[in-house]
């Protein structure tokens, strides 16, 4: 522990500066580029991005993907965390390792992977043609679904490990109490695993939104040029168009989308647990007034 908090300050301070120096100086003067122009300070830049149907399209569907990954994230991912956490400690630690180890490979080989499953003469193809489900091979690459599918398998571990960590805190006598006094499984899963798991799932939501979101490999391999979007359609602006002010207006437009989740998820996670206590409160009143 720290003798005072200013040596603690004083500490802090570098890795502080350095922070400043290298991301939020950076960040600040090119977020800055989209409310400059010519004549002064102005948010002409926002206007001309959301007046433009194709930016507004592909507004909606990076919202759209990055929501729908989270979704399937969270509900693949409590399903596999109940698995793992069930298991023995030597089998879990193992569980763990498989679900660490995709992580550990780097995301344009993973997205690279799934054009050898997805494409034309690709595992999926050949698999439904040999079951005479189809006559000529499918059109799954530069679609929305494969980038669904390739946003998933990337970000899904992380929701997972949040998860099964929340999952090894909730107490062990829990569920097979509310079991016994009568609860259903999903009643057991909405009013006793979800409000005592909400942080792991907060932040297991934040982490995979925000990947789906701010994701380049995958977007520009498995959707290329026919799904765009915000984060390959920054990277056109910057390289191809050279423009910079649009640029900014998209690099923003990341930014409180991600933030605003985060504030999204915490406050329903905290509008539950207000509920509860409440819920719990007027019990004990209506109990006390009883007797």
């Amino acid at each position: 522990m720290f003798s005072s908090r200013s040596e603690g300050l004083a500490l802090a301070l570098p890795g502080a500066l350095f922070a400043a120096l290298v991301f939020l100086l950076p960040v600040g003067l090119l977020l800055a580029e989209g409310f400059r122009s010519e004549s002064g300070w102005t948010i002409g830049a926002y206007v001309d991005f959301f007046e433009s149907a194709r930016n507004r399209t592909i507004f909606w569907r990076t919202l759209r993907l990055g929501a729908l990954v989270t979704l399937a994230a969270a509900i693949i991912g409590y399903a596999a965390a109940f698995a793992i956490v069930s298991l023995g400690e030597s089998a879990r630690g193992r569980l763990v390792g498989l679900v660490i180890l995709p992580l550990m490979i780097s995301p344009v080989a993973r997205t690279y992977a799934w054009i050898v499953i997805l494409g034309r003469t690709g595992i999926v193809n050949r698999a439904l043609e040999a079951i005479g489900l189809t006559d000529e091979p499918v059109r799954f690459l530069f679609t929305e679904t494969a980038v669904f599918i390739g946003l998933l398998q990337l970000f899904l571990p992380l929701m997972i490990l949040s998860l099964v960590s929340a999952l090894e805190n909730l107490p062990r006598d829990a569920i097979p109490a509310a079991r016994v006094l009568g609860a259903s499984w999903w009643q057991v899963f909405a009013r006793v695993v979800l409000p005592l798991t909400r942080e792991g799932l907060v932040i297991g939501g934040t982490l995979v939104f925000t990947g789906a979101l701010t994701a380049f490999i995958t977007p520009a391999i498995l959707g290329g040029s026919k799904v765009l979007m915000l984060e390959t359609l920054l990277y056109q602006r910057v390289t191809v168009a050279n423009d910079f002010a649009s640029a900014s207006v998209i690099a923003m437009i990341l930014i409180v989308m991600s933030f605003s989740a985060n504030l999204l998820l915490r406050r329903l996670a905290a509008a539950r647990r207000g509920a509860r206590t409440g819920t719990i409160k007027a019990r004990t009143l209506a109990a006390g007034t009883t007797r």
